[in-house]
């Protein structure tokens, strides 16, 4: 059970939040929303003891493990990847050398009678009741187990960590932290890096579990699935639902809805009080009342409403130029780095209009084809872009090619054109930049900022092939709804590379699964594809066992 009492944090003055409360029990699993800024990664990091409240304190029981995986982190790069894993069981290893120590220098010593002795006897004793109170399990097996289903292959078990991106990195500390046994798991943002299996393997291990669990995500899939409570921080407050984020949504509706009935309310009667003051004021007779009314004023506590929900903001790509009938045709395409065969006689033909889906586990060559569509490697077989295609690319590394001189107003300024220029503010807004950020350099903007800054100058472009590898990993779910709108509604063609079901549902209408050095098509939507290959893999599951 952890314990939160009356949490405050303040910044120059001012409160990130202000005498929360709120108590976590085992086998809870619970979501914590709320828009960027309000305070969700500061909290995580409260409960998980690495940072301080200004007031206020967290309590949990004798013992009691807290395991925290942050957004950000780098692992030991001289270690293996199964070394690195290993280090989750390090205090278990070191009391039982520790305990052979002791043991060796009780074999060698003589003076029985002395009182280090004792105390030495004492300190064994201690130890190995600890020790042996710790559940035997198979920690290779253990190790194995958790690195398979986070999308590690046996190979990778002795390739140095400093040979894996960071996406990867943070796979092998989500590894260390399901193997040591807390009794409570926090997880920032933990699915940005896992594909769409590696993520349903940790639903399951997470739900199987009586683990206390909290997380910050913004795969709405993958929130519904783990969740049975939601704790919204806004404004400086909390509120906490005993609800899953879906009926949570429409939980906060209502409850928005009732705040704005009582701030009208109170609005109104706050104007005809001020206006019986200004009539009054001067007459003698109703001095009393005036003053009454003057110190009621005062003493009022204004109703607040909630943050605007500005999901109902609807962004509109410009017309695309016409393309061909086929914008993208693959015969035939192989490609692989040294020895390493990627994907051989893939063939794709891509009609206009449809809007695709990559997916498959990282590592099997979906971001390398869309490499290969922009020609940007080289690759065998043939690729034939179609007749006036005119393609928009967002990758991971876009935000790098902004100009760093320029605000965060003149970046989108620059490209809008007709109507939408009225809107620049709205639409940056949509994208989590305050007033006070739109005059912000480039230069000085986070890695998500820049980010989210590129993915709104691609939508402002008039093309009529959109490729998008990874578009949501720094988005917040109402920014993520308002792409997603737009790109429903985008009248030219689509591929998009994403782990984030949620995100793809209703959006892709093929679905194109790489692996095993293949790509094979799939008519369906993203459930459905993901439905088909449960069956699939069930099936191959019991031809395993006859």
């Amino acid at each position: 059970m952890i314990l939160a009492e009356g949490l405050t944090v303040e910044f120059g003055g001012t409160s990130l939040f202000d005498n929360i409360s709120f108590v976590v029990n085992q086998k809870d699993r619970i979501a914590l929303m709320g828009k960027n800024g309000a305070g969700k990664s500061t909290l995580l990091k409260i409960l998980a003891g690495v940072r301080e409240p200004s007031r206020g304190k967290v309590t949990t029981p004798k013992d009691y493990e807290i395991a925290y995986l942050p957004q950000h982190l780098m692992t030991e790069d001289s270690r293996t990847v199964f070394e690195e894993a290993s280090q989750a069981f390090s205090s278990v290893f070191e009391m039982e050398k520790k305990i052979n120590d002791l043991n060796e220098q009780l074999a060698i010593r003589t003076d029985y009678e002395s009182d280090s002795y004792m105390a030495l006897i004492e300190e064994v004793s201690a130890l190995s009741e600890k020790f042996y109170s710790i559940e035997e399990i198979n920690y290779d097996g253990e190790i194995e187990k958790i690195l398979l289903g986070l999308g590690f292959s046996r190979t990778d078990f002795n390739r140095k960590t400093s040979e894996f991106s960071g996406g990867w990195r943070m796979r092998i500390e989500l590894a260390k932290l399901l193997l040591r046994n807390p009794q409570a798991i926090l997880l920032d943002e933990p699915t940005n890096h896992l594909d769409i299996e590696s993520i349903q393997w940790l639903e399951n291990f997470l739900i199987q579990s009586d683990k206390a669990v909290i997380v910050i995500s913004h795969d709405r899939a993958f929130v519904d699935t783990i969740t049975n409570r939601t704790i919204e921080v806004t404004m400086g407050q909390i509120y906490d639902y005993k609800a899953t984020y879906s009926h949570y949504l429409e939980l906060r509706k209502e409850r928005r809805q009732q705040q704005q009935k009582q701030y009208e309310d109170q609005q109104k009667m706050i104007a005809e009080t001020t206006e019986f003051i200004e009539r009054f004021k001067g007459t003698y007779s109703k001095t009393l009342q005036v003053q009454s009314r003057v110190k009621m004023l005062e003493k009022l506590q204004i109703v607040e409403v909630d943050e605007e929900d500005t999901s109902a903001l609807r962004l509109k790509f410009p017309p695309s130029p016409r393309s061909g009938n086929y914008p993208v045709i693959a015969e035939n395409v192989s490609k692989q780095y040294d020895d390493k065969l990627i994907f051989k006689d893939v063939n794709v033909m891509i009609h206009r209009g449809e809007k695709i889906a990559f997916v498959g586990k990282n590592g099997e060559g979906k971001s390398t084809l869309v490499k290969c569509i922009m020609g940007e490697i080289p690759f065998g077989g043939t690729l034939t872009l179609g007749h006036n295609v005119k393609i928009g690319y967002f990758a991971q590394n876009q935000a790098s090619m902004l100009d760093e001189n320029l605000t965060v107003f003149q970046t989108i300024d620059d490209i809008a054109v007709g109507d939408i220029r009225t809107k620049i503010r709205d639409i940056l807004g949509a994208f989590m930049f305050g007033r006070e950020d739109i005059d912000k350099k480039v230069k000085v903007l986070s890695g998500g900022e820049r980010t989210r800054l590129a993915m709104i100058k691609l939508l402002l472009e008039p093309v009529n092939l959109l490729i998008l590898d990874e578009p949501t990993n720094h988005l917040d779910l109402k920014t993520k709804d308002i792409l997603k709108q737009a790109l429903i509604d985008f009248d030219g063609t689509l591929i998009t590379v994403s782990h984030d079901r949620d995100f793809l549902d209703g959006l892709a209408t093929k679905v194109y699964e790489f692996g095993n050095q293949k790509v094979i098509e799939h008519h369906e939507g993203i459930y459905e594809f993901l439905e088909k290959k449960k069956l699939t893999n069930l099936k191959e599951l019991e031809r395993n066992k006859k």
